[in-house]
C-alpha cells in the first residue's frame, strides 16, 4: 500500500472517530434539563431554581428548570428514570420517592440502584415540631408526658398521608410509645390554619414554613426534628440532644441522572454540583430559607439513601399507609 493511501485511510478513521470525540470533550454542548418533581413556588422550586442559575456559571450552558409535579415527587423522578442517559437532563429528586414511598406502592416504576445514577446530596431542610400554646407545655419532655397522660386526645396534622410531615410524627410516636391521632390535610397550609385555629395541636414541618408562626408567638416551638440546632432558632433544642436521636426528620433533597450515563459526563456534572453547592452565592441564598447546602460523593449519597430507606421502612410499614 503507498505512502499516500496509507495517510488517507488514516485520516478518514480519525475523521470519522472525530465527531464522537468532539461531543464527549464538549459536553454540555446545549442547555440543561434541571427536572423539579414538586410544585412551582414550594421550597424545591426555590432550590431548584437557585442550583440551576449556580450550574449554570459553572457548566458554561443554561441549566433549565422542568417542574413535573405528582405522586410525592416520584413523577418527576420517574421521568428522569426514563431519559436519554446523555447528561442533558438531571433530577432534583426528594426525600420520599427515594426513601419512603418505595413502600408505599406495590411496584415501583423503578429501581433506584439501577436507573438511577446519584451525583450528590444537595440540600438539608431540618423539620421542628409546633404545639399549640393551649396545651401549656414548653418542652418536649413535657409533650410527651401531657400525651402518654391523654393518650389519644392529641391531634396532629401533616401535608398528607405519606408525607415526611406524617411520618414525622410516626417515628416521634414510634420512639416514645404516644397515642396521637393522625388529620391529614392537601398540604402543610390548611393544617397550620387548624392549628391556628385550635383544631389541631401538633405539627412537624419544614422550619422555613413554620418560622414567621414561630417568631410570631402564635404556635410554640418545641424541638428540631434533627442532630443539631438551626441558626433560626438558636432556642430551640434538637432531638438529639434531647435525647431522641432517632428522631430525626430532616427533608432533603438530592441530584441524580439517569443510569448509564458515560462516566466522564458524570464526572462534570459532579464536579459543578460539588462547586455550586459550596459557593458562598449558593450557600447565602439556601441559608435565606433555612436549609443547609449537603455536597456529598456519590457512595456517601448511596449510603445515606439506604439508611433513609431503613429509618422510613418500618414506620411506613406500621402506618400501613398506601400511595395508589
Amino acid at each position: 500500500m503507498g505512502t499516500s493511501r496509507r495517510a488517507l485511510i488514516c485520516a478518514l478513521a480519525v475523521a470519522a472517530l472525530w465527531p464522537t470525540t468532539a461531543r464527549a470533550q464538549a459536553f454540555p454542548n446545549r442547555p440543561i434539563r434541571l427536572i423539579v418533581p414538586f410544585a412551582a413556588g414550594g421550597a424545591a422550586d426555590l432550590f431548584g431554581r437557585a442550583l440551576a442559575n449556580a450550574l449554570s456559571a459553572e457548566l458554561g450552558q443554561q441549566v433549565v428548570v422542568e417542574v413535573r409535579a405528582g405522586a410525592g415527587g416520584l413523577t418527576g423522578v420517574d421521568a428522569l428514570a426514563k431519559s436519554a442517559p446523555d447528561g442533558y437532563t438531571i433530577c432534583l429528586a426528594g426525600a420520599a420517592a427515594l426513601s419512603a414511598i418505595p413502600f408505599m406502592v406495590s411496584k415501583m416504576p423503578f429501581d433506584w440502584r439501577k436507573d438511577l445514577a446519584l451525583l450528590t446530596l444537595a440540600v438539608r431542610v431540618p423539620e421542628v415540631l409546633i404545639v399549640h400554646p393551649a396545651l401549656g407545655v414548653d418542652t418536649l419532655d413535657d409533650f410527651i408526658a401531657y400525651a402518654r397522660a391523654h393518650p389519644g386526645k392529641i391531634n396532629f396534622g401533616s401535608a398528607g398521608a405519606g408525607s415526611i410531615t406524617h411520618l414525622a410524627v410516626e417515628l416521634l410516636k414510634r420512639e416514645t410509645g404516644i397515642n396521637l391521632v393522625h388529620v391529614p390535610y392537601r398540604g402543610v397550609g390548611p393544617a397550620v390554619g387548624d392549628m391556628l385555629g385550635g383544631h389541631i395541636q401538633l405539627i412537624v414541618a419544614d422550619v422555613p414554613f413554620l418560622l414567621p408562626h414561630v417568631r410570631s408567638g402564635a404556635i410554640k416551638a418545641l424541638a428540631v426534628t434533627s442532630s443539631a440546632r438551626v441558626p433560626a432558632l438558636p432556642d430551640v433544642p434538637a432531638t438529639a440532644e434531647l435525647g431522641y436521636a432517632a428522631v430525626n426528620s430532616d427533608n432533603w433533597y438530592g441530584l441524580v441522572a439517569p443510569a448509564r450515563t458515560p462516566a466522564d459526563v458524570l464526572d462534570t456534572l459532579r464536579r459543578a454540583s460539588v462547586a455550586a453547592l459550596t459557593s458562598a452565592e449558593l450557600k447565602r441564598q439556601f441559608e435565606s430559607q433555612n436549609a443547609a447546602p449537603s455536597p456529598t460523593t456519590p457512595d456517601a449519597f448511596a449510603a445515606f439513601v439506604q439508611a433513609e430507606q431503613a429509618k422510613w421502612g418500618p414506620v411506613v410499614l406500621a402506618t400501613g399507609v398506601k400511595l395508589e
